[in-house]
């Protein structure tokens, strides 16, 4: 069938991308869905920094490539063997499309899915086929889902059904930014009640970061990002405190608030600096997590002996160390029951048409959540 793609041609394009427009929407084929593959209708996809990564070339990846990953969509068709689906079932696209049989997934720890990371970088679905071709030339998958398209072939292990009293743009948010976010809190690091948290990085993720810390009961919630009104929206979010991470004195005063630092620092920015800050601010005994993703070349310099001498902690947090079909539909349950209000983090509902544009906004920290809205 045709469909229409942002398709990346070539990673490193000048900003604006309005004016070097590095996503070209195009035509292209796409086969029908082979053995344990499934047609989604994509009804909904958010701009994450994951794309722009790709965009950038932070995240390098084989092009041409139909980018995006965070959607929801409608089940169109089913390939051979999909059998706990049907036709009009509302999904959830999922980027780590986990096999169930390697040793993380058998760990419990789908993220980390052995087959999906040896997919996922070389632009195919878990299969190793490409079901997206312009003429007779393959066109990559991004991380298995390729949804900034109006439809997309993906692995049955890349959905998990939802409920259909969901709006389609609110149910895109969890396929990415609220499992990422609220997960590398409550899956990562399994944030007790009382806990200090700090957030850096006040992005769709880092602020779903932060409600995941208020949902688990952290006393103290801060909230730190380079720009003020991603402060005020973290403060209307219920930060009990921010802060600017252009002041000069931010560590003192935060070792000063928290007596000593903080239980948990999460990053979320991507950013070299705002790791260290992260980690100077955790206290003795305390865990610095990051969701982040910088440049592969990038390294972040600090003292093993000050990490023994007061058992200190770094981890990463990937996918928030989720299981996907688990916990998808526990944060839906939570956000129904008002307990991870994440609608209220989608900055603009856009076209596909207009995608360069809003990678601009993305990349200037300009917006939250951007989520295109297929007719």
């Amino acid at each position: 069938m045709r469909i229409r793609a942002a398709v990346l041609h070539e990673m490193g394009a000048p900003t604006p991308y309005a004016k070097s427009k590095p996503l070209k929407i195009e035509e292209l084929e796409l086969a029908p869905p082979g053995e344990g593959e499934v047609l989604v209708k994509i009804k909904a996809a958010g701009l994450c920094h994951s794309d722009l990564s790709v965009i950038t070339g932070n995240r390098p990846r084989p092009t041409p490539m139909a980018l995006g990953h965070e959607a929801s969509g409608v089940v169109e068709a089913l390939g051979s063997g999909v059998k706990d689906l049907e036709v009009g079932d509302h999904v959830v696209l999922v980027f780590v499309p986990s096999c169930g049989h390697c040793i993380p997934c058998a760990e419990g720890r789908p993220a980390l899915c052995e087959p999906a990371v040896v997919s996922n970088t070389a632009g195919t679905l878990v299969s190793g086929q490409r079901r997206l071709k312009a003429g007779e030339n393959p066109v990559n998958h991004h991380l298995g889902v390729s949804a900034f398209a109006d439809h997309a072939v993906v692995s049955r292990n890349s959905v998990v059904k939802v409920d259909k009293s969901l709006t389609f743009e609110e149910a895109a948010l969890f396929g990415c930014a609220v499992i990422t976010g609220v997960g590398a809190v409550l899956n990562t690091s399994r944030v007790k009640a009382g806990a200090r948290v700090a957030v850096i990085g006040l992005g769709g993720v880092g602020l779903n970061s932060l409600l995941g810390a208020m949902a688990a009961g952290a006393r103290q919630v801060i909230a730190i990002d380079l720009r003020d009104d991603k402060l005020a929206l973290a403060k209307q979010l219920g930060a009990t405190h921010t802060f600017n991470a252009t002041d000069p004195d931010v560590v003192t005063k935060i070792k000063e608030l928290t007596k000593g630092g903080v239980d948990y620092a999460f990053e979320m920015a991507g950013s070299i600096p705002a790791l260290e800050l992260a980690w100077k601010i955790t206290r003795r005994g305390g865990e610095t997590v990051t969701g982040g993703l910088p440049h592969p070349q990038k390294t972040l310099a600090f003292s093993p002996s000050q990490m023994v001498a007061e058992e200190r902690t770094i981890k990463g947090s990937y996918l928030g160390s989720c299981v996907p079909v688990r916990d998808i539909p526990t944060y839906i349950d939570l956000y129904k029951a008002g307990k991870l209000p994440v609608d209220r983090l989608m900055s603009d509902r856009i076209k596909l048409e207009n995608i360069n544009e809003a990678f601009d906004k993305l990349s200037e920290g300009a917006t939250v959540r951007q989520v295109i809205i297929f007719d």
